[in-house]
């Protein structure tokens, strides 16, 4: 498997699971219609998880243009690849989105909701406030990125000597990824959904756009920069002060 199609694959299984519990927790008749945060920001935390075990082996599953920048930034990727690793991100957060449409249609149909209807797609703010809606996403993905980077270094100092530790973002690194993006979800998640992921976000709501949903309502392109630049800002203050903490 090329890394191009890791991405597309592993970002895909991460936007249908994480879609999915949303559409299930919110959509009407659904069996888990009002199930909660927590239900989502668990299931959430586990699509991660499955989306990065995929596309591990065969591309370090960034599945975030985010990490793919962040890493480039820290020097730890190459510039060269992260054209190919977004465009990937971003196709495959599209076709995830379009398989959750799919799955739960005739829920869509039924649900009267519009803001329901889009919060399975993107991201929504309890409270428009785009100072601290930017500063959330910022926040958030600045901590996830730190720990890719304590991840992805793969060494330890102990008693003076660096030592080799086996992890990296497999099946193993998966764990920590997961569990990180899980308390990111409970602890930061209530004021905006947390994005963390311009792709998480922005395929998904322009397939909010394109797609024939029964009385959809609005995608509110005009908050979409949040999601964007924030996750953006937040790994590059990651990787710089990766860097500084690595001399």
């Amino acid at each position: 498997m090329t890394p191009f199609v890791a991405e597309y694959i592993g970002t895909a299984i991460m936007i249908l699971m994480g879609g999915g519990v949303v559409a299930n927790a919110v959509l009407e008749k659904t069996k888990g219609n009002n199930s909660g945060w927590i239900v989502i920001t668990t299931a959430w935390a586990m699509g991660v998880f499955i989306g990065v075990v995929v596309a591990g082996p065969y591309s370090g599953a960034h599945l975030n243009p985010a990490i793919s920048i962040g890493l480039a930034v820290a020097g730890t990727f190459p510039w060269s690849n992260v054209l190919s690793y977004v465009v990937a991100q971003f196709l495959g957060a599209a076709t995830g989105a379009l398989m959750v449409w799919m799955f739960y249609k005739d829920h869509f149909d039924i649900t009267e909701n519009k803001v329901s209807k889009l919060g399975v797609f993107c991201t929504v703010p309890e409270i428009r406030n785009p100072f601290r809606n930017f500063l959330s996403e910022v926040i958030g993905t600045f901590v996830l990125m730190l720990v890719v980077f304590y991840i992805t270094k793969g060494e330890a100092q102990m008693l003076n000597e660096k030592v080799t530790i086996p992890i990296g973002l497999g099946s193993v690194g998966a764990i920590p990824v997961a569990f990180t993006v899980w308390v990111i979800g409970l602890s930061l998640g209530g004021t905006t959904g947390y994005a963390i992921n311009p792709a998480r976000d922005l395929a998904p709501r322009f397939m909010h756009t394109v797609l024939p949903i029964k009385d959809k309502g609005d995608s509110q392109w005009s908050y979409s920069w949040v999601p964007l630049i924030g996750p953006l800002l937040g790994s590059t203050l990651a990787a710089m002060l990766y860097l500084i903490l690595l001399d």
